[in-house]
Order: C-alpha cells, then sequence, then structure tokens
C-alpha cells in the first residue's frame, strides 16, 4: 500500500470513527505499528489530526489566526454568545476568555447589566469601553497575538487576586476523553487558573470544537459546570459530556 493510499485509510478511519488506535490500524494493514505512527507524525505535522497516546483524534480546525476564526461558524457563536451573555446576574464577578466566540458574548451583554468582567483579552476590554455599567478588569502581560490575549507570569499572579462567580473559557479542543485543550501552553495556563478561581465555569463549544483535541491540556471534564452549544448540536454529540456529568445548555 503507498503512503497517501495508508493516509487516506487513517483519515477515513478518524471520520468515521472519531478516533484512530494505532495498533487497530497497523493490524487492519497488516503493517508495523511504527509504520502507522510515522504516517501519524507526518499527518500530525500537516495539521489533519492531533496525535495522543496510542493513535490520534481530530485536530481542532480553531488554529487559524484571530481574523480567521471569526470567519468560522458565525451564527453558531453569536448564539452561543448570545446565551451566555443573559447568564450573567447584576452583582456578578465574571471571568470572560479570549476568543472570538467570547467576543459574541461581549456584543450582546445587557445594556442594563451591572457587573464587573474580568478578562485578560484587549479585544474583549474594547468591546465593553462604551458599556454603560459593566466595569472592566483588564489584566495585563505579554501579549499572545494569536488570540489577543496577556499571559505569563504578571498575568497569572494578577489572578491570584481575584475570585470569580462564573468563568466562560474558550478552548480549541472539547473532548470526552482528552478533556479540553488549546494550542497554547502558556494560555493553557491562563485557562487553568481562570477555572480554579471561579465557582462556575461553563465553555463557550462551537461545534466545531466538539469531539476535537489540542496539544495542551487545560483541564478535565470533571473540573467544568457545563457546556453552551447551538441549539441544534446533535444528542449523540453531545451524549458522552451528559454522561460525564456536565451540565448542556442549548443556545
Amino acid at each position: 500500500m503507498l503512503t497517501s493510499q495508508r493516509k487516506q485509510y487513517i483519515l477515513d478511519v478518524l471520520r468515521r470513527d472519531g478516533q484512530v488506535i494505532a495498533k487497530q490500524v497497523s493490524q487492519e494493514l497488516d503493517l508495523s505499528e511504527d509504520t502507522i505512527r510515522r504516517d501519524l507524525r507526518e499527518l500530525a505535522a500537516e495539521g489533519l489530526l492531533q496525535r495522543v497516546h496510542g493513535g490520534a483524534l481530530p485536530a481542532s480546525p480553531a488554529v487559524v489566526d484571530f481574523a480567521g476564526r471569526e470567519e468560522l461558524s458565525v451564527s453558531g457563536k453569536q448564539a452561543i454568545g448570545r446565551a451566555a451573555a443573559h447568564m450573567i446576574r447584576d452583582g456578578q464577578v465574571v471571568f470572560v476568555d479570549g476568543g472570538t466566540t467570547a467576543v459574541q458574548l461581549a456584543r450582546q451583554l445587557p445594556r442594563a447589566l451591572r457587573a464587573t468582567v474580568v478578562t485578560h483579552s484587549a479585544r474583549i476590554a474594547v468591546e465593553l469601553v462604551d458599556h454603560p455599567t459593566v466595569e472592566v478588569i483588564l489584566i495585563g502581560g505579554r501579549l499572545f497575538k494569536h488570540s489577543i490575549v496577556s499571559v505569563g507570569a504578571a498575568a497569572l499572579e494578577a489572578l491570584d487576586h481575584i475570585r470569580a462567580d462564573v468563568y466562560f473559557m474558550g478552548v480549541t479542543g472539547i473532548h470526552p476523553e482528552a478533556g479540553l485543550s488549546t494550542g497554547d501552553l502558556e494560555e493553557a495556563y491562563m485557562k487553568q487558573a481562570m477555572c480554579k478561581r471561579a465557582a462556575e465555569t461553563y465553555v463557550l463549544a462551537s461545534r466545531e470544537k466538539l469531539g476535537a483535541a489540542s496539544q495542551y491540556i487545560v483541564v478535565g471534564l470533571s473540573e467544568v459546570t457545563g457546556l453552551i452549544v447551538e441549539a441544534d448540536v446533535p444528542d449523540a454529540l453531545l451524549a458522552p459530556f451528559v454522561d460525564a456529568g456536565l451540565s448542556i445548555v442549548r443556545a
């Protein structure tokens, strides 16, 4: 079998089953596991899958630059942002993550809402400049340009002084087994820190991220309260998350 044929077979399995188990594929093709692992490495380098122990998972498509991500699932992100915005109550302190879905949340906060938004995203802060009654606390640090957020030691230290009622988390991968993940290590630390300092955490779960994984683990599913998803996401796709005890909010 040609290399191109093996790789296509692997991608077909990934599309069909939502995962690739290297040992199983090697047996099906009567090839060594080393050969399959080499194919997985090359496919991962092309951004076509995410390698994990023993095989691979779907790679998140949410890895392009910020402007490019704003063009993905626009209506779904608007619906999720609207649902999240209307979950916030007067007097609350709220962590709002960076990301394109979080931008939609900021845009749709009720004009009469009186709350405090804590964010490490300059983009979110700018969106809220004209909101009349929302106080904004902007966490500073090194600018991670891909996501337009602050990361690093200074940002983590600032979070030590804040306790939030709720955190709206953005990630690039949401997987029943691999948990919540993102594509940058320092960004993963920031998300983890906000999760630990919030009474509740809801994940802004646009459809393309469900079942996908990225390189850096944020937290396991047991560390978050629930997912906010598009209204028409199939029950079968959400079933593993329900089984894990997560609350599902349909936008």
